[in-house]
């Protein structure tokens, strides 16, 4: 078995298990690399502003967790530009093709990513300057490897000039073009040089050595090496373009369709479901990933265990599927005492008049919260994107309550699972007010809350949603509402997001988990907004080119007509940002 993986952050003990292993290989396979350089991969996966780029790592795993070989590459988004840092097997697996396979993702990515080029150090295949025979032959055999691409050394520079005099192999920088025929031009190729020289080694490089190197280069185009090694006139046939498995981990709710409430004018029906997946699966980004069963405690440890036991008895004594029972008498919460009758109870818990609970409820909302906490689960496991499609919603449920169609959260359930590995955002993005995240983490400073939303003067659930309620004690400070009035539009709403984003920026999570509403579109039955597909695709974008490990937890949307364009309009720009395609 060889799987690759990509590893976006050194947040988990998986992935720092695979980082250990990758910086083992370099000392074993490099036994003359700097340790600041093996040490530079995990500075760059915990802060990549620190030296200017974003680092991309990706793995080949020969069993679940042993590297057979990996590829490390930075991207430099200012410059436009990727440099391939490390590309290697492990010990005793080379000569097996990995190197080929990694390369060729590499190249994928910076196809995606739509940068001018690839570029790459490679040592020297010149008698002048690798004199010793055996190593000489290993570095043409590795500029042969790369000419199949068309990558060459750039020529006519002083790049190959040693940092210390009569050191021996001083490398090429070698250019790919990724396909384009295009090189880049004197002022480019310049501005790349002194980055990588700056960036990557400044520590080692004086100033007047880069310098000297930049204005080297003369040639405007860039001149490449004259093909060596490779006949142009007979391209190889076996380079392929092998594109990564980037797709986006779709999780379904199973068993949803059993919470079926027929009262006239109850919007939240399994419909919406099957409306979503139509639209999405056909855009070829998702792929399916089965549903885990996880034990309650998980709900207990979010939700209050008194609530939960009520719960799942009464829908447990309900043995007509077509039964709900409404909350209809309430308590004034702080003097209030449990009433005996199990149907007057639920206004006990409950903070509306319209969410029924049935014999099939309890079922339903459960497997919710399994989907929700498979797709975190994916995340640990190194998943980039996951979208958890549950029914029923849940980000109306608070600690003690349930309400607004909403029973358990799942997404609050799920961020509370991935608290244990990192900082969490929550961005709610549905129509309503996510009270339910509020009540849950507002005394708290690991788990970031944003909610955009309706205003609550005028917006469900009225009486929380305030811009004033920002946390408590040592969350204070941790809580952000957002609310906006009726009508509004695309480009009012997108102003809202970017204070939200930037507010998630500054807060640095590891984990992003949006609460997902439909209900923002244009006329849907629960909500003012006038929210189009084109600005559903904008706003994926700009949540996707945050970079982060994001789960997307499905909440409201009730308008069966557009739910689903809408949600593979967002999906396909999460998916855009994400992965770093220009729009």
């Amino acid at each position: 078995m060889f799987k690759i993986i990509r590893i976006h952050d050194n947040s988990t003990p998986f992935n720092k298990g695979i980082i250990r292993q990758i910086q083992a290989i370099l000392q074993k396979q490099f036994p003359l690399l700097a340790q600041r350089e093996i040490d530079g991969i995990a500075d760059g996966l915990h802060d990549p502003f620190k030296k200017r780029f974003r680092i991309v790592i990706f793995a080949g795993l020969a069993s679940r967790d042993s590297v057979a070989g990996f590829a490390v590459m930075y991207h430099a988004p200012d410059l436009n530009f990727c440099y391939l840092d490390f590309l290697s097997a492990a010990f005793g697996r080379t000569g097996r093709g990995i190197g080929g396979i990694l390369y060729e993702l590499v190249r994928a990515e910076a196809q995606l990513l739509g940068v001018h080029g690839l570029y790459f150090e490679c040592l020297p295949d010149d008698p002048r300057l690798s004199p010793d025979m055996t190593v000489r032959r290993q570095n043409a055999a590795r500029l042969r490897f790369y000419e199949r691409y068309g990558a060459r050394p750039v020529w006519n520079t002083a790049y190959q000039t040693p940092v210390k005099q009569g050191d021996t192999d001083p490398p090429y920088l070698v250019f790919d073009d990724l396909g384009s025929a295009k090189t880049p031009s004197r002022t480019t190729a310049r501005a790349v040089v002194r980055a990588i020289l700056k960036r990557k080694y400044g520590y080692m490089c004086p100033q007047d050595y880069i310098t000297m190197v930049v204005h080297s280069i003369q040639d405007d185009p860039v001149q490449l090496r004259p093909l060596k090694y490779v006949d142009a006139t007979k391209p190889d046939p076996s380079v392929s373009v092998i594109q990564p498995d980037n797709k986006i981990a779709l999780i379904v709710s199973s068993r949803h369709e059993i919470h079926h409430v027929h009262s006239r004018g109850y919007v939240e029906a399994p419909v919406r479901i099957n409306s979503i997946l139509s639209k999405i699966e056909p855009t070829g980004l998702f792929a399916r990933a089965p549903l885990k069963v996880f034990p309650e405690k998980y709900i207990t440890n979010v939700h209050n265990a008194d609530y939960v036991k009520y719960f799942k008895q009464l829908c447990h004594m309900m043995k007509n599927p077509d039964e709900a029972i409404y909350p209809y008498v309430f308590p004034v919460r702080n003097a209030a005492k449990k009433p005996r009758i199990l149907s007057v109870r639920a206004g006990y818990y409950c903070i509306d008049t319209f969410t029924p609970l049935t014999g099939n409820a309890f079922v339903a909302a459960k497997r919710a919260v399994d989907t929700a906490l498979t797709g975190a689960e994916l995340l640990l496991a190194n998943q980039r994107i996951v979208y958890s499609l549950v029914r029923p919603p849940g980000h109306h449920a608070e600690k003690s309550v349930f309400g607004g169609f909403c029973y358990f959260n799942s997404a609050s359930i799920a961020a509370e699972y991935l608290s244990a590995f990192g900082r969490v955002a929550i961005l709610d993005i549905d129509y309503h007010h996510g009270n339910g995240h509020q009540d849950i983490f507002y005394l708290r400073r690991d788990v970031l809350t944003i909610s955009i939303h309706g205003h609550p003067n005028v917006t469900y659930p009225y009486f929380s949603g305030f811009p004033s309620e920002r946390g408590k004690d040592t969350g204070f400070g941790y809580n952000m509402n957002i609310a906006l009035p009726e009508g509004i539009n695309g480009i009012r709403y997108s102003d809202a997001l970017e204070t939200a984003i930037k507010t998630v920026r500054s807060f640095r999570p590891s984990f992003l988990v949006v609460a997902f509403g439909l209900d923002t579109a244009r006329n849907d039955p629960t909500g003012s907004w006038l929210l189009t597909g084109n600005d559903f695709e904008k706003n994926g974008f700009y949540i996707g080119a945050q970079k982060l490990k994001t789960l997307v937890v499905q909440e409201g949307g009730y308008d069966n007509r557009t739910i689903g364009n809408n949600a593979a309009r967002f999906f396909t720009g999460l998916w855009k940002g994400c992965y770093g395609a220009v729009q």
